[in-house]
């Protein structure tokens, strides 16, 4: 009994962890694909299809009507035999003679699909039609100094279609003008560092790992705090991308300590990663993203979540095929495909139903998190882990990634990948989690502002950042200072004489 139940389970939760990680475009395509491999599994009619329908004999009855039943059918284990026909051949009695009504959608229905296609239309155009221009529109959400903003700039068009950086930092550096006198050794390392500084931006924006100069650069900048497997990934990436490629597991354990079967877990998290960020962008223009959730604000000032998948047809059982069995016109084999045909639908239609409800409860959750940052801007966003969402939503962690990959959420500010929403975070003097990004932000604004004859030391800093209540060891100062390519005291020091 349990060898039966684990074969009846594998096929349903593999269907739906793989609809869950499928964006809107992607699970259109797959219910397309489904409609065409399988006869019994139908669609609503469309609004024409109803018209012509009503000029034709409204008295004769169509096969093919949709019931409200049909939707919640559920057929069991291939293995069951004729209870299973006798429950669809009840409901094939049970059809409903007015399918038409509730099939058909209302004038106010009709009037509110027409109004979110026209926003969905006029927020395509809107958006930024090449790779360049959607990084430079994300570029304006920082407060940079025109030099490394300038540089930034530099940057982006010297990415490549893959979305890499070719070209070495030291060649987008201009020389010191003639005009000036001075060190031009100096100049040279004060460019240089400011190209660092602009390049740690760039590899900010999205999509993740943009602005890379290798693959292993590239998959590290897509790794999140609390992802599964962040640190096994980060192993892997940063000493074993070789190995991989030539499948040399058994080295990879003896040196890591991990079993095969863990490797080959993290291999296939690893795969979820994208090796060449900027191919999903063409030479000229970014592809359609077409969000799977939307917020609004709502009166009490709470950010509600609400999915706009109207555009997904209503499937059903085709009852055709329902009353086939019943009718016994059929023969055994024929019964016993319609059966698995019926089962394979319901199967789609169920892990439908069930990214839909994963997938609003992880925003809402994720929403509710990040007021903040929907509030004021993207240098407000609060840490957040994905074993958070987890927990808060009664999930497993695997389960918010998998609804969270390549999903996009509209938002009175924008249009965001909802990873954008994961970041890690420390613990202020009060006791409240702020951002790493904060914290990076409030160490640029400090070095900005210090006395450069006397700037100050990594310990300095450390004082500096507890003035404002965030409390961080030296050595992730350090650590921080140096990924953000801001020099030490003393080169800071001598570069200001």
């Amino acid at each position: 009994m349990q060898l039966a139940q684990k074969q009846v389970l594998a096929p349903r939760m593999i269907q739906s962890m793989e609809i869950l990680q499928l964006p809107i475009l992607a699970l259109q395509e797959r219910i397309e694909q489904e409609m065409e491999e399988n006869p019994c599994l139908d669609q609503n009619q469309s609004e024409t299809d109803l018209l012509d329908l009503e000029q034709s004999d409204s008295e004769t009855e169509d096969p093919n009507a949709p019931a409200e039943t049909e939707r919640e059918l559920v057929v069991e284990d291939d293995s069951s035999n004729e209870a299973d026909f006798e429950r669809l051949i009840n409901m094939a009695e049970n059809l409903p003679y007015d399918y038409e009504e509730r099939s058909r959608p209302s004038r106010g229905q009709i009037e509110a699909e027409s109004d979110r296609r026209l926003d969905a239309m006029a927020n395509m155009v809107a958006r930024p039609e090449s790779l360049l221009d959607y990084l430079h529109h994300q570029l304006s959400w920082f407060d940079l100094d025109e030099d490394v903003r300038s540089m930034a700039d530099r940057i982006i068009y010297n990415l490549d279609s893959n979305g890499y950086l070719k070209t070495p930092l030291k060649e987008l550096v201009t020389l010191m003008p003639p005009e000036m006198n001075g060190n031009a050794e100096a100049w040279q390392a004060e460019q240089e560092a400011i190209a660092e500084k602009a390049l740690a931006v760039v590899q900010r924006l999205d999509p993740p790992g943009v602005g890379s100069r290798s693959l292993k650069e590239c998959l590290l900048l897509q790794l999140v705090p609390g992802m599964p497997f962040y640190e096994e990934l980060r192993t892997l990436i940063e000493n074993h991308l070789a190995d991989l490629e030539n499948n040399r597991l058994p080295l990879i354990s003896k040196r890591t300590g991990y079993s095969i079967e863990h490797i080959q877990e993290v291999w296939v998290e690893l795969r979820k990663l994208k090796p060449k960020p900027g191919a999903d962008f063409m030479d000229t223009t970014v592809p359609s993203v077409m969000p799977d959730v939307y917020i609004d604000r709502a009166e009490n000032g709470r950010y509600e979540v609400r999915l706009e998948d109207t555009q997904l047809p209503s499937l059903f059982i085709n009852p055709t095929y329902l009353k086939m069995l019943k009718s016994g016109e059929a023969d055994e084999k024929t019964r016993e495909y319609i059966k698995r045909k019926i089962n394979s639908a319901q199967w789609l239609i169920e892990s439908i139903e069930q990214r839909r409800s994963t997938l609003t409860r992880v925003t809402q959750a994720i929403v509710d998190h990040q007021t903040r940052f929907l509030d004021d801007g993207p240098e407000y966003i609060e840490p957040l882990k994905m074993q958070q969402i987890a927990d808060k939503v009664g999930v497993h962690v695997t389960t918010v990634s998998r609804a969270v990959d390549d999903k996009w959420l509209q938002s009175p500010r924008g249009i965001f990948p909802l990873r954008r929403f994961f970041v890690g975070g420390t613990t202020s003097a009060d006791g409240e989690e702020i951002a790493w990004d904060a914290v990076r932000l409030k160490l640029q604004e400090i070095i900005d502002n210090e006395d450069k004859k006397k700037p100050y030391s990594d310990d300095g800093l450390v004082q500096k950042l507890a003035e404002h209540g965030l409390t961080v060891a030296r050595r992730t100062v350090t650590k921080y200072r140096k990924a953000m390519n801001i020099p030490s005291s003393r080169q800071r020091r001598d570069w200001s004489q």
